[in-house]
């Protein structure tokens, strides 16, 4: 028999014994038992509310030739049928020592769509929506969908992008998710197929190190529809990230991804830990962890760290064990 060591992370705004007695039937249910269950966040309430950053249990895990697709296909289950999130990975030397994080930016980072946006304020949203989401769905090539959706962008006027890029919503808790990667010193990195424009400012604005995405041609002010190879698509994406972590010396079992959208699939496979934020029902099924209750700082606890870790007088550390 192979005994396998995992780490299953529940994950809610609040979690109640009701809750944790379904996860706890579940882990038995696969013939698992738990060697260890730790509290990284919300396990005191504050008076009359809701933990400030959501509720996360750590279970760690034993069992004996353990179907781990199974089990993460039974965890997204209940998830869904008790309104939480249940993430499965495998323990491992690596799980402390992941160093490269690369986000997807539209819908990951910012609660948008850029080019839906700027299709709005050329007049044809619909249109480009409409492609858009079957793209996202994986019913189109991103390639041949992206060039549809840029020519129909020909004629806007460059100040639209100023205008757009100042009010981009960004994602509920991104600030203090970049503001603790940096501080805990992983290498942090937009792999986008949006546009570098936008990309840009958000890395000045939040400090990532690096960014890739589609670059807008604009000529005498204007958009021209154009399309500037190469294209920033599923595989380049994930050509990226491998590419960037062979130059900054990392396995790749050490670096992580996060996006919502097919385009983001081949990403979240080649990364050691791929997640799936807020993501399409596909996307769900297909990553091996997803977040869809909280915002994007819990990929904090999938990383393993701790709430009490995470305040800013304390020094960079990740999990401890109770």
């Amino acid at each position: 028999m192979t005994q396998k060591t995992l780490i299953l992370t529940l994950l809610a705004p609040r979690l109640s014994a009701d809750v944790i007695t379904e996860v706890d039937e579940l882990i038995a249910d696969q013939g698992l038992s738990v060697e260890q269950r730790d509290w990284l966040a919300g396990r005191a309430l504050p008076e009359g509310g809701l933990p400030p950053h959501g509720a996360c249990i750590e279970f760690r895990l034993q069992g004996d030739n353990v179907d781990i697709e199974s089990l993460r296909e039974k965890a997204l289950a209940l998830a869904a049928l008790l309104g939480v999130d249940l993430a499965v990975q495998e323990d491992s030397i690596w799980r402390n020592q992941r160093r490269l994080v690369c986000f997807d930016m539209d819908s990951t980072l910012i609660k948008a769509e850029v080019i839906d946006e700027l299709a709005r304020r050329n007049g044809v949203f619909e249109e480009v929506a409409a492609v858009t989401e079957r793209a996202m769905r994986g019913e189109l090539d991103f390639k041949q969908s992206f060039r549809e959706r840029m020519a129909k962008l020909e004629g806007l006027d460059e100040e639209v992008l100023l205008e757009i890029a100042d009010n981009l919503p960004l994602m509920d808790g991104v600030e203090r998710l970049m503001r603790h990667l940096k501080r805990l010193g992983y290498y942090t990195v937009i792999l986008s197929g949006g546009f570098s424009y936008f990309a840009r400012y958000l890395q000045n604005k939040l400090g990532f190190d690096e960014i890739h995405a589609n670059e807008l041609v604009v000529v005498n002010g204007r958009v021209t529809g154009e399309v500037r190879e190469p294209i920033v698509d599923a595989e380049r994406k994930a050509m990226l990230l491998q590419d960037i972590a062979e130059r900054e010396g990392l396995s790749l079992e050490q670096t992580v991804a996060v996006g919502d959208g097919a385009n983001d699939l081949k990403m979240l496979g080649v990364a050691g830990q791929g997640i799936a934020y807020r993501a399409k029902p596909l996307v769900q099924r297909q990553a091996r962890q997803s977040i869809s209750t909280l915002g994007l700082d819990a990929v904090l606890y999938l990383l393993g760290h701790r709430q009490d870790d995470l305040q800013d007088k304390h020094m960079p550390g990740t999990a401890r064990r109770d």
